[in-house]
């Protein structure tokens, strides 16, 4: 019997690597007969990096570049065979890099973005993937192009500062110095986001307040936005404002649709395409999947909706184990998911669950292996 293993991280318990062990460990100490393929996936959120670097040789690559607050951060991003570069926007642009106290999107910078771009690019990569999750920011990406040459001018004539909150200065955009390489590097978002720039389901309304922002400061944040939209449209001919998905990380997809001419897809999809699932898919008998939390947001491009998609192209039942079940989680049957496994048997306290997440994780897919052979053993008799 052949079972792939294609299971994203638990956050705040274990990565995806540690998860995709305790499935195949506890796959065998009910079965040691199991074939069993691991294949650790993300959907081009946080770990996606490490998951193509390891599963395709690739290498790691350090720059120190400017965090949200434009402090100095050492940032690490891949690079794969072929010269292809892995960035995850959040190593430099991200919640993770500023405590609490200091989020605020009127003055945070994808400045450091750029400057990965830059250092990929100097690495000789004409290919780079960025990964749009966990951003910290909210200024359209307009950081993330001073970095690579763009220059936002106000009425006065002085370059713009840092910040959601600088947008409305804009009056003039000059792309005569963007860095000529950008025209050459074929630049790729990894984003299942489809809110738009602006509005009641843009960056500022919906992701905002993630960010430290609320009431009065979303609607300034909003209409910045807006303004900064309305401004590429007509000196870069790009309408930024109607492109889906040009709210992501806090507009930076706009900005990279505007100045460097990236396209953007789908985050499980595309790095289920580099690492080749389909392939370790063709002959198996199961796939299990998972994530920390599943529910009625899954269906939107996260790991086991992938996941279970792919399978389904060959008719290979699904199972997801996963660390709890939220509202609306039963609208994954729709999308290729046959079962749904809770690690969490009796009543536990969440830090519990995650100190313990890999162990659970074990004899829940025990758990699993058993109930399948039932289930097989029935039908066959």
């Amino acid at each position: 019997m052949k079972v792939v293993i294609a299971i994203d991280s638990f956050k705040g318990s274990c990565t995806t690597f540690e998860a995709a062990s305790a499935v195949e460990r506890g796959l065998r100490y009910y079965r040691d007969d199991i074939d069993t393929v691991k294949v650790p996936i993300a959907d081009g959120g946080e770990g996606t990096v490490d998951i193509l670097v390891k599963a395709l040789n690739g290498r790691y690559v350090e720059a120190n570049v400017l965090n949200p607050v434009g402090k100095k951060v050492n940032a690490k991003y891949g690079i794969l065979p072929g010269d292809i570069a892995v960035i995850e926007m959040a190593t430099a642009s991200g919640l993770a890099l500023i405590t609490k106290e200091k989020y605020n999107p009127l003055i945070t910078t994808t400045y450091g973005t750029g400057e990965l771009i830059k250092n990929a690019m100097d690495q000789g990569c004409k290919k780079i993937y960025i990964g749009l999750g966990g951003s910290a920011t909210n200024d359209a990406g307009a950081g993330m192009a001073q970095a690579i040459g763009v220059s936002f001018k106000d009425k006065d004539n002085q370059e713009i500062g840092f910040g959601g909150g600088e947008l409305i200065n804009v009056e003039t955009i000059d792309t005569s110095a963007i860095d000529a390489r950008v025209k050459n590097t074929d630049i790729v978002m990894l984003s299942d986001v489809t809110n738009p720039l602006c509005g009641k389901n843009g960056a500022s309304a919906v992701y905002g307040p993630q960010k430290g922002a609320s009431g009065r400061t979303i609607e300034i944040l909003d209409r910045n936005l807006e303004h900064f939209g309305e401004f590429i449209k007509e000196q870069v001919s790009i309408d930024v404002l109607e492109i889906p998905g040009s709210g992501a990380a806090g507009g930076l997809a706009a900005g990279l649709f505007a100045f460097c001419s990236a396209k953007c897809h789908s985050g499980v999809e595309k790095v289920i395409d580099i690492i080749g699932l389909e392939k370790h898919l063709q002959d198996a008998d199961l796939v299990i999947t998972g994530e920390g939390r599943i529910d009625f947001q899954t269906i939107n491009g996260k790991v086991p909706i992938g996941v279970a998609r792919t399978a389904k192209k060959y008719g290979i039942p699904v199972i997801a184990i996963v660390g709890s079940i939220g509202e609306g989680a039963e609208v994954v049957y729709n999308y290729g998911i046959d079962a749904i496994i809770d690690i969490v048997s009796e009543p536990i306290s969440l830090d519990k669950a995650l100190e313990e997440g890999i162990s659970l994780i074990e004899k829940t897919a025990e758990r699993t292996m058993r109930i399948w052979d039932t289930s097989e053993n029935s039908r066959i008799s």
